[in-house]
C-alpha cells in the first residue's frame, strides 16, 4: 500500500525546512499576482531559495499559478512559465486554461495540476483535463467521502484531496474592502493587507466568524470551521488517493509545522500499523483540538454531509 503524498503551504521561506522534518513530502507555494488564497507570498527570488532548499531534501515544490487571468495578464503567462522551468519547480498549479495553453507553447515538459476549487466534482471532468495535459486534479471540497473514491477508481490522473484548513466560501474579483473604506473616504492599500489575518464576517445568530481574505485576486470569505479528518484516512488510503493537502492559509507557521506532524503520524501508521492507528487516531484528533483558534472549531467538511446549494 502506497503511502499519499503529504502536501502543505508554507508561509515563508523560512517554514520550509521545519515542514520537511516535520513530515512534508511536498510544498505549494506562489505569488498572489498568479494564484489564489495563498499562505505565504514567495516573489522570484524567494521562488529559487525554496525549490533549492525542498529539493536537496527531495521534496516537491508546485507553484500556484490558479488566478483567473484577464488579457492584460495574458502576456505575462509564457515568461513567468519559462521562469518557473528554468527555477526547476516541479508542477504547476492551474485553474485558467490560459495556463496550460502557454505552457504546452512554451514549456511542454512542465507538469500540471488542475485546480478550479470548484468544478473538480466528477471523473469525467478530472480525466478530461487529464487528457488535455493534466497530470493530477484537485478535486471539489464540497465531495463526500463516497463521491471522492468513485473519482480515483476512474480517475486517469492524481488526485488531490484537502484534508485540513479552511476552505473559500465566495470571491469576488473585486476589492470590496478596498471600495468600501474607498467610499468611507479612507486610503486602504492592498499591499498593506494582504494575508491580514484580523477581518471578519460575524453571523451572530449562528456566532460564526467568517474570515476574509483580501489579495490581488480580489476579495474572499472563507469557512467559519477547519476541515480536520486525521481521523478517517484510512478509507482514502485504502483507495490510494495520491495527495493530502494541509491549507495553511490564514494560519501561523508554527501551527502549520504542529499539524503536519500529526498527519505524518497519522499516515505512516495507517498504512504500516493499522491497528496502532486506530488505537490512537482519536488522541491525534485531540492533540490538534488543543492547538485549535478558539474561533475556529474543527469539523468534517463535506466528507460525510450531503451538499446542500
Amino acid at each position: 500500500m502506497k503511502k499519499p503524498e503529504l502536501l502543505v503551504t508554507p508561509t515563508s521561506v523560512m517554514d520550509i525546512e521545519p515542514l520537511i522534518e516535520a513530515g512534508a513530502t511536498a510544498i505549494m507555494i506562489g505569488e498572489q499576482r498568479y494564484g489564489l488564497r495563498l499562505a505565504g507570498e514567495f516573489k522570484r527570488e524567494e521562488i529559487v531559495e525554496a525549490v533549492n532548499i525542498a529539493h536537496s531534501k527531495k521534496v516537491k515544490v508546485y507553484v500556484a499559478m490558479n488566478a483567473l487571468f484577464h488579457n492584460d495578464k495574458v502576456p505575462e503567462l509564457n515568461e513567468y512559465i519559462l521562469f518557473l522551468q528554468e527555477a526547476g519547480v516541479d508542477a504547476i498549479v492551474f485553474g485558467d486554461p490560459a495556463v496550460l495553453m502557454a505552457a504546452r507553447e512554451v514549456a511542454p515538459t512542465m507538469k500540471l495540476h488542475w485546480n478550479t476549487e470548484t468544478t473538480a466534482t466528477n471523473w469525467y471532468t478530472c480525466n478530461y483535463w487529464g487528457r488535455k495535459g493534466a497530470k493530477r486534479a484537485v478535486l471539489a471540497r464540497e465531495l463526500s467521502m463516497d463521491s471522492i473514491i468513485e473519482i480515483k477508481e476512474h480517475s486517469e490522473v492524481e488526485v488531490e484531496v484537502q484534508v485540513h484548513g479552511m476552505t473559500c466560501m465566495f470571491q469576488s474579483k473585486r476589492s470590496l474592502l478596498g471600495n468600501y473604506f474607498e467610499y468611507q473616504g479612507k486610503v486602504m492599500e492592498i499591499e498593506n493587507r494582504k494575508f491580514e489575518k484580523g477581518m471578519f464576517l460575524l453571523d451572530k445568530e449562528r456566532n460564526n466568524k467568517y474570515p476574509i481574505f483580501e489579495d490581488e485576486n480580489g476579495t474572499h470569505i472563507m469557512s467559519p470551521n477547519d476541515i480536520c479528518i486525521i481521523d478517517e484516512l484510512s478509507e482514502m488510503i485504502d483507495a490510494e488517493v495520491d495527495v493530502f493537502k494541509i491549507d495553511g492559509v490564514l494560519n501561523t507557521p508554527e501551527y502549520i509545522i504542529e499539524v503536519t506532524k500529526k498527519y505524518r503520524q497519522a499516515i505512516d501508521l495507517c498504512v504500516e500499523n493499522r491497528e496502532e492507528y486506530e488505537n490512537i487516531k482519536d488522541d491525534l484528533l485531540e492533540e490538534i483540538e488543543n492547538i485549535q483558534p478558539i474561533n475556529r472549531p474543527l469539523d468534517t467538511g463535506f466528507f460525510f454531509k450531503e451538499t446542500v446549494y
